[in-house]
């Protein structure tokens, strides 16, 4: 039971399941992954040096090969190697995920972990969570681990996360959380010295690691927890649609039921929550939006695809072809890139729509297709964006495919389109807030939504 529900842990992350985590690997095999890997993206990517150059990135792919200096690596020293060149290309779309394998197979084993949770609020980093024996109060600083300050630290993990800006790899850190990370980079430690900032009082505390699975992953829960639920707080509805995805007619069905009951209650407000939010598809999110909608729109203003052979052998082995999306596809050559064009959505017949306020809220942990749904309804002023910068770009190199390297089997994510939010901005940044609202430390303090009532009830 331990063991299945860490897999699903790591399973709603997308992380690395498909290989062999106790095999080892010649160096021989890794140095041929990597330069496979780096000839894939090349030809697959959208545009892999839109933030990094070419020279850069041969550098990169150089310095890992080189950098091997042993004869035989295991599948997480492989992975660990793999991310730094997919990481490179600098966007969170085009990744080798957290080696979930690896790190179940550790934690089954009795691995011990650094017992605090950490959120990076500017340049400090603060006790998000704190799992040790001793008393840290959440928001307490940590200034270093072992004598190693922790920007040091945060420095050294930071190339095994594919991000478009240090914001946004801040946020996946969070995300997947720094103990999983931590081990990742440093290994498994019984002990920790650490040095925290609170109240202006510097302090140095002994901490004892912590089991993975009894004392951490049993205890605690995923910040990314997007779930289907609707209440009525007085005059204001809440409503949040969970990740857009799963089932079509289940998703459509609590919508359709969602807003005959917000009709019914005669609500004032609508609160649309797509904070902690994974993104999914738009055909989810545009059927959202169609109750709040007073014309058709779309999600984009421009989408458009590279094809390449890779995409075209997965598209095949895993796509319906005969549907015209993956069909286009296989008629355009291989590194060709063309767009693709989507049909206006329509909004539902004016007595379904919700013709109130709407409020959106988001936080630095609304990823990729939440962050692009916010973005379409501030552009086409369907609601009011409430909370903090989003770490997704609502105009990036997304709509992803997958493939394995040939040795290792690892599996690599990897943009094959770009997306422009619908005002055909193309700026690098998050979506920006119409009513700025912290989401402090990420916890159970809910910021942004009672900051919201509270202005709403002084209207």
């Amino acid at each position: 039971m331990i063991k299945r529900n860490l897999l699903l842990i790591c399973l709603a992350f997308s992380l690395q399941l498909s290989a062999q985590s106790s095999k080892m690997f010649s160096k021989t095999e890794v140095i041929q992954d990597l330069d496979y890997l780096y000839k894939a993206l090349k030809e697959s990517h959208y545009n892999l040096f839109a933030y990094t150059p070419e020279a850069q990135y041969d550098d990169v792919h150089n310095h890992l090969k080189t950098s091997i200096n042993k004869d035989s690596l295991s599948l997480l020293e492989a992975t660990t190697i793999l991310q730094q060149l997919t990481s490179s290309a600098q966007n969170g779309h085009t990744e080798i995920g957290f080696p979930g394998q690896s790190y179940i197979e550790f934690a089954s084993a009795g691995g011990k972990l650094f017992p605090l949770e950490l959120a990076i609020e500017g340049d400090r980093t603060l006790v998000r969570k704190n799992w040790s024996n001793q008393t840290i109060s959440p928001g307490t600083q940590v200034v270093a681990i072992d004598d190693v300050p922790i920007q040091e630290i945060l420095t050294k993990i930071y190339p095994q996360i594919s991000a478009e800006r240090t914001y946004f790899k801040n946020a996946k850190l969070e995300m997947f959380s720094f103990p999983r990370y931590y081990w990742q980079v440093f290994g498994e430690k019984d002990n920790f010295k650490i040095e925290v900032l609170s109240n202006g009082e510097r302090k140095t505390l002994n901490l004892s690691a912590i089991e993975a699975i009894e004392d951490y992953e049993m205890k605690r829960e995923e910040i990314l927890s997007s779930k289907m639920e609707l209440r009525f707080l007085g005059s204001t509805a809440f409503l949040n649609p969970g990740n857009f995805g799963g089932d079509t007619e289940i998703y459509q069905s609590f919508i359709d039921s969602s807003f005959t009951r917000i009709q019914e209650a005669e609500i004032e407000n609508l609160i649309i929550d797509l904070r902690n939010n994974a993104g999914g598809d738009d055909s989810f999110s545009d059927y959202l939006v169609s109750y709040i909608a007073d014309r058709p729109f779309l999600w984009t203003s421009n989408f458009s695809l590279k094809s390449s052979q890779l995409l075209k052998d997965q598209v095949r082995k895993e796509r319906d072809t005969t549907q015209p999306f993956w069909r286009e596809v296989l008629v355009h050559k291989n590194d060709e890139i063309y767009p693709y064009k989507f049909e206006a959505f329509k909004p539902q017949p004016e007595a379904k729509r919700f013709k109130g306020d709407v409020f959106v809220l988001i936080n630095r942990q609304s990823h990729s297709q939440s962050a692009v749904t916010a973005a379409q309804i501030q552009d086409y002023d369907f609601g009011t964006i409430v909370g903090e910068e989003t770490g997704d770009y609502p105009s990036l190199y997304a709509s992803v495919f997958y493939f394995q390297l040939p040795n290792t089997g690892t599996t690599v994510q990897v943009s094959k389109g770009r997306i422009i939010r619908v005002n055909g901005s193309t700026a690098e940044e998050g979506v920006i807030p119409d009513i700025f609202i912290k989401d402090y430390l990420l916890d159970e303090n809910d910021e942004i939504l009672n900051g919201l009532l509270q202005k709403l009830q002084n209207e």
